[in-house]
């Protein structure tokens, strides 16, 4: 284990499991270079067949783990936060995840670049990009409107409400729920299924389906956007609410 990821590999399948439940699974930099490490790395692993990402503990991810954000020099994020989002928006090799509790943020734009997804019955996808004044990242600005429609994807990423798994499945955001109990041997057995298909025919099929240059593209116009926000009083006066515990007031800015 690195970094609080747990890498295991076996069958063709690489296994990456988020291993920091006293913080919500909450995501470091140095977490997101294991992760971003192991997926580069598994392009051109011919070992590597099929890739699942799961957590530890009762919730997927609590997103970014803020302090590494309030440590960033001034205009940056974490380095690793990109080289993370587009190794999964590059990878032809399948990929999979299995989701218990909460995924908040990069927890739930990480699922649509994912090619087969699992939800516990407890899941709830939240997208709180704007309640923190800032914006979509990860491509889910053009992902999430065309997987789910623009005025549902506004609700997740403009209100931050929260998506209930059976809602979605009905959206199209994931393939199944299963009982919290069942979540792990039943991604393992989808791995494994995955994992006996012809790869060259997988891989070429996931490129037909997804245009990997656009979505990249897509990350670069948010990701200036996003330190942008992340410099403005907008989002100041978020993280100090955060950090105070209190409700943010954006009223005060035009």
């Amino acid at each position: 284990m690195t970094a609080h990821i747990k890498v295991t590999k076996a069958d063709g399948i690489l296994t990456l499991v988020m291993n920091r439940p006293e913080k919500k699974n909450a995501l470091t930099d140095a977490m997101y270079g294991v992760l971003a490490d192991e997926i580069e790395g598994a392009q051109t692993d011919s070992a590597t067949r099929v890739i699942v990402i799961r957590g530890e503990g009762d919730m997927f991810t609590a997103g970014n783990d803020l302090a590494d954000f309030a440590a960033a020099k001034p205009g940056e994020s974490p380095r690793n936060v990109g080289r993370f989002i587009r190794a999964i928006a590059q990878t032809t090799k399948p990929l999979t995840a299995a989701v218990q509790g909460r995924a908040v943020g990069v927890g739930t734009t990480m699922l649509l670049h994912c090619d087969y997804v699992l939800l516990a019955e407890d899941a709830k996808l939240t997208t709180p990009f704007v309640n923190l004044a800032l914006v979509p990242e990860a491509a889910s600005s053009l992902l999430l409107p065309a997987r789910i429609g623009h005025l549902r994807a506004f609700s997740m990423l403009a209100l931050g409400e929260a998506v209930e798994a059976r809602q979605a499945i009905e959206w199209g955001l994931a393939n199944a729920v299963v009982p919290l109990g069942e979540l792990v041997p039943a991604i393992e057995a989808a791995a494994a299924r995955i994992a006996r298909q012809p790869l060259g025919a997988i891989q070429a099929t996931k490129r037909l389906m997804r245009d990997a240059e656009q979505l990249t593209a897509q990350m670069a116009v948010e990701g200036e956007e996003f330190a942008a926000r992340l410099q403005s009083p907008e989002a100041k006066e978020a993280f100090m609410a955060f950090a105070q515990r209190r409700e943010p007031d954006f009223t005060q800015f035009n």
